[in-house]
């Protein structure tokens, strides 16, 4: 009985809502994921269990953010990017760390995840890049939580300019498919890739196929 009054709160959390502008999120993500966003296309609702775990690390990125403020380094929590045309987003704090600046990231995962981690994942070193670039800083930290033993890892980095240029090209080249209303293609790897095998587009995505394809010629297949 408790448990449906709980699972039902969580899955009544969820809002499919039209996406007018990138967020620093969708990168690294798949552009057709992307695009079926912009066009508020019905995607799976997500497990309850999943909203809680996720509710979850976001309760240990605060009690994270709430230590560096009692040490008295950060500048800024939760600090919106400036004004841009096309994407915006938020960081999680910037520091001062020997009279430099470090925008910093903080990210949780499961024990087996990151006892086998590295280096960062790459599409969150991608999202620091941007923030480092908005922000106009030169160096950026990635922190990883393990949910279920609390160590935490870091990597800190510098500025890279080309990779921010690559960033930014791919998101014009996904906008440019937007406006013109045409459906990106599938991953390469989408057999293969984790992000294929949990998105909520993917029962959909198999409609469409694997290449380009008119979202308005879709779209009125789908309606009839």
């Amino acid at each position: 009985m408790l448990t449906e009054i709980i699972d039902k709160f969580y899955l009544e959390q969820q809002k499919s809502r039209e996406q007018n502008h990138f967020y620093i999120t969708d990168v690294g993500k798949c552009p057709r994921a992307v695009f079926f966003k912009f066009k508020n296309v019905p995607r799976e609702k997500m497990d309850a269990r999943i909203l809680r775990i996720f509710e979850r690390g976001e309760s240990m990125h605060m009690n994270i953010i709430n230590t560096l403020i009692r040490l008295g380094i950060v500048v800024a929590a939760e600090i919106k990017i400036p004004a841009q045309e096309i994407i915006s987003g938020r960081a999680d704090v910037i520091l001062s760390l020997n009279n430099e600046l470090y925008v910093l990231d903080i990210k949780s995962m499961n024990s087996m995840i990151f006892r086998n981690l590295t280096e960062p994942k790459p599409e969150n070193l991608q999202q620091v890049q941007l923030y480092l670039h908005y922000f106009k800083i030169k160096k950026g930290i990635l922190l990883y939580i393990d949910k279920d033993q609390q160590n935490i890892k870091e990597f800190v980095f510098n500025y890279d300019s080309k990779l921010v240029k690559s960033l930014l090209d791919d998101f014009q080249k996904l906008k440019t498919k937007i406006d013109s209303d045409t459906i990106p293609p599938k991953l390469l790897d989408w057999s293969e890739n984790w992000q294929c095998r949990y998105c909520q587009f993917k029962d959909i995505c198999s409609e469409v196929g694997e290449g380009d394809l008119h979202w308005n010629g879709f779209k009125n297949k789908l309606e009839s």
